[in-house]
Order: structure tokens, then sequence, then C-alpha cells
């Protein structure tokens, strides 16, 4: 799109328990968004926080007057805060960021730029990792090339949600409503003119990381079963091999029975055990989709808002 200044920038930032990072965080990002020259919103969705946060939330919507506060009943996820800022956003093009500074809001004017020359997605592609554990990284590593393979849908590796969204795709997220969210898949999914913004991920500024292993391993489950179905067909290649081994395991037992007399029954009982495992394994896959169905069938909002400050 061509440069304009009458255009507005929203700026997405949820935050769960950060007291800590909070008021250095914000004196950043605020500085990145008047470096763009656009007018601009800071919208932060507390998201069931726990410590000072809301009421340090509450004093930065009283100083400035471009800082908006929505503030959930309970803890709803990162995702859906997200997607609540996206709901609440004016802005001809959203910029979505964690507020653990991270993800250096000083690309930001950059991220505009690229916005300026056509692109519809700006997406953070992080080439290292600095304060993460090997296990982090590893895993990190192999989940994300693991959900390239998966997907139907070409997912940039090595990716988080720090991007910038026109209002074109913005508009589309809006409409798409379904309660377990993987927001780098939908952008995927959409097929929008996607450019990638390099940089090196930083340590935290302060206080703890909020995704638990739990979180993790959830947000890697709705990645993977919201946008492919592999994990339903991968059964039937399974089973096939296992009809191969379980034949040539027929032909070892009796080959064994005969030669040395060790009692077959034995090995019989381990491929049982080990096919009734691989069995349980894909019931719980089929089990993921059909709870995604679920929570879908149930109909209910995707959020409760129960405070909000600056917002008309």
């Amino acid at each position: 799109m061509e440069s304009n200044k009458q255009h507005m920038l929203s700026l997405i930032i949820p935050v769960f328990n950060e007291q800590e990072v909070l008021k250095d965080s914000f004196a950043r990002m605020d500085a990145a968004m008047q470096s763009t020259g656009y007018t601009y919103e800071i919208i932060y969705i507390n998201d069931g926080s726990r410590d000072q946060t809301l009421a340090q939330l509450r004093d930065l919507a009283k100083e400035h007057p471009q800082v908006k506060v929505l503030s959930f009943s309970r803890n709803f996820g990162h995702q859906l805060a997200v997607t609540c800022g996206m709901d609440a956003a004016k802005g001809d093009a959203l910029i979505i960021i964690d507020v653990d500074l991270q993800d250096p809001p000083e690309l930001i004017p950059e991220m505009v730029r690229m916005w300026e020359a056509g692109a519809d997605i700006v997406y953070g592609k992080r080439v290292k990792r600095k304060g993460e554990t090997i296990f982090k990284k590893l895993t990190a590593s192999l989940y994300y090339r693991l959900l390239s393979w998966m997907s139907a849908y070409p997912i940039p590796l090595d990716t988080g949600d720090f991007r910038l969204i026109g209002r074109n795709v913005a508009d589309v997220f809006l409409q798409m409503r379904e309660h377990n969210r993987f927001l780098r898949g939908m952008s995927a999914w959409m097929g929008y003119n996607a450019v990638p913004i390099e940089y090196e991920r930083q340590e935290r500024f302060a206080g703890q990381t909020k995704y638990t292993l739990k979180k993790m391993l959830r947000l890697a489950s709705d990645g993977i079963t919201g946008f492919s179905d592999k994990p339903l067909t991968l059964p039937m290649t399974f089973g096939i091999l296992l009809m191969l081994l379980s034949g040539f395991g027929l032909v070892a037992l009796i080959v064994l029975a005969i030669v040395s007399g060790v009692a077959p029954w034995l090995w019989a009982l381990a491929g049982v055990v080990f096919v009734q495992g691989i069995s349980l394994f894909f019931m719980g896959v089929q089990g993921m989709y059909l709870g995604r169905m679920y929570d879908e069938l149930k109909g209910r909002p995707l959020y409760i808002v129960s405070e909000k400050h600056n917002i008309d």
C-alpha cells in the first residue's frame, strides 16, 4: 500500500502477570510507535493476571490516552487474548507483540515500511534465540519442522506471533471464530502476501516466562490438529506396516518354537502390548479432533471481558 500518515496503527499486547516488565516495556513500545509517524493506539489485554499488572494498566490508561485496556474475567490464554485485541483494534495495520521484550519493538518501524511497500503480513523470523535452554530450543526446532511437514499449508519455520497484519488480513481473522486458535497457522492458511523480517530473539527483560510446558504442548496440539489431517490418516499407514511386521513375526515365532524351544507366547505378548499401545495413541489423536468439534458445538463466547479502559 502507499504510505499515508492519515492511517492508524494498532499495537496489540497480551499480558499475564507481567508487573516486573510492564512499565519498561511500555516506554519502548510507545517510543517505537511514535517513530512510525502514524497515529496509533496501544491495546493491552490482561489475561486474568493475579499480580499488580491490572493496577499498572489502569494507571497507564489514565496517564496516556493512546493506551487502551481490556481485562478478562479469568485466564483464557494467549491466542484468545490476541483475538480480543484484534476485535477491538481500529488500525489500518495491527502489530502483535509480547510484553516481555524478547521480540524487539524497535523493529516495528521497519515492519511498517514493509507494509507500506505492499506486504499484507510481515512476520518475525527468529535466526537466534538467546536465554533459552537447550531443551526449549531443540523442542521448538523439532516442533516447527514437524508442523511444516504435517500442515497442508506452508507455515514458516522459526516464527511466533510477532507480526504485522494489514486491515484486510485482520478482517478475515475476525470472521474465523474457532475456539482452539493457532494464529500463525491461520495466517498461513489465508495465503496473503507474507514477508519475513529476521531478528535475534532476546532474553526476557524481567520476570518469568508464562508459557509453561503444558501451555506449549496445548499450542502445539492446536497447531497440528487445526491445520493437518495427517494424524487421522497415519493409522492406515501404521496398520499396513504392523500387518507386514506381524506376518514376519509369525514366521519368526514358528521358527523359534521349532529350533530353540523358547516360549513363543512371551514374544506374542510383547507384540500385542505394542500394537495396543499404537492403537491407544491414535485413539487419543482422534479424541483431540473430537474435542475440538465439541468446543465449537457448545457455541460459547471466545472470551469474557470484565473491565475496559479508554475503549469507546
